[in-house]
């Protein structure tokens, strides 16, 4: 016992009371302040560790979310090292279709500037104007320009001799408007109607064919005919409602599909065709009820 309160007057006041039971009083008090400084000590040595390390692992996923944001690959820990790499964006796979456009738009549209000529050789004549949805990444006037292609081709309705089509300019009067909508404003329009497209195909209402972008620009999977081909035939088909023509039936496999059956939701076993007219003549199918 005196050796150690030899050893621990060296760190306490001098003199030590002369009462044996006082001074071990006062050492033991010591010792427990010590012991507590030294605990106090670890705690702040061990809180600023482990600061330091929260600090430096939220640094580190901020480089990770920033180089591997959206559909960009992810960046490697050992990436972050050194400058932030180029990310190219992945390629499109050789079986993707191609860009289908914005899923939605401005709601508003833009109309054609320019009128067009008279499409057909008899009949009386029936107009159109060509509006395009604003923010749909498509030209009015691009769009018109495809249609009066459409209306033109010897193939097309004005074929029967019992109609002819002309496009008017802007917002003038018309017969009915030819839209082409992105597949959320085309849903909309056709709802009026009670005609539900879940934002896939197109439509008409009395007066306005509405034609669905995506379908526009992608076509549909297993048409088994280029986009362009689909695209006549989505036009012919809505235009065809608007001139008084129900659906029709595939005649049987390996035929052409009529231009008012349903392509767009498969060809029952014929094959593509946009036109009401092939090898010169009306060609149709069974009505469906």
């Amino acid at each position: 016992m005196a050796s150690r309160l030899s050893s621990d007057r060296r760190r306490l006041p001098v003199p030590l009371p002369s009462d044996p039971r006082q001074a071990r009083e006062l050492v033991r008090a010591e010792q427990r302040r010590r012991r507590e400084q030294i605990r106090r000590r670890r705690y702040t040595v061990a809180g600023v560790m482990l600061a330091a390390f929260l600090i430096a692992a939220a640094g580190l996923g901020r480089q990770l979310c920033f180089a591997g944001d959206g559909d960009d690959a992810p960046v490697s820990v050992a990436a972050t090292r050194g400058p932030a790499p180029m990310l190219e964006p992945p390629s499109r796979p050789a079986s993707q279709p191609p860009d289908a456009g914005p899923s939605s738009a401005a709601g508003t549209f833009a109309y054609a500037t320019a009128a067009g000529p008279v499409a057909g050789g008899a009949g009386p004549v029936k107009k159109y104007r060509v509006a395009v949805e604003n923010g749909s990444g498509q030209e009015a006037d691009a769009f018109a320009a495809a249609v009066e292609r459409v209306f033109a081709d010897p193939r097309g309705w004005t074929a029967t001799g019992q109609v002819r089509l002309q496009r008017v300019a802007g917002q003038g009067t018309a017969d009915f408007t030819v839209f082409l909508a992105t597949p959320v404003t085309s849903e909309q329009i056709c709802a009026t109607a009670g005609l539900h497209t879940a934002g896939y195909s197109s439509c008409r209402l009395t007066g306005k064919v509405v034609i669905n972008l995506a379908r526009w620009l992608t076509g549909v999977p297993d048409y088994g005919a280029p986009v362009a081909e689909y695209q006549s035939y989505v036009i012919n088909h809505e235009v065809g409602h608007e001139l008084g023509n129900g659906h029709e039936a595939c005649p049987g496999p390996g035929r052409p599909a009529p231009v008012m059956q349903q392509q767009t939701y498969g060809l029952k076993g014929c094959v593509a065709n946009a036109w009401p007219f092939v090898d010169g003549q009306r060609y149709t199918g069974a009505k469906v009820p």
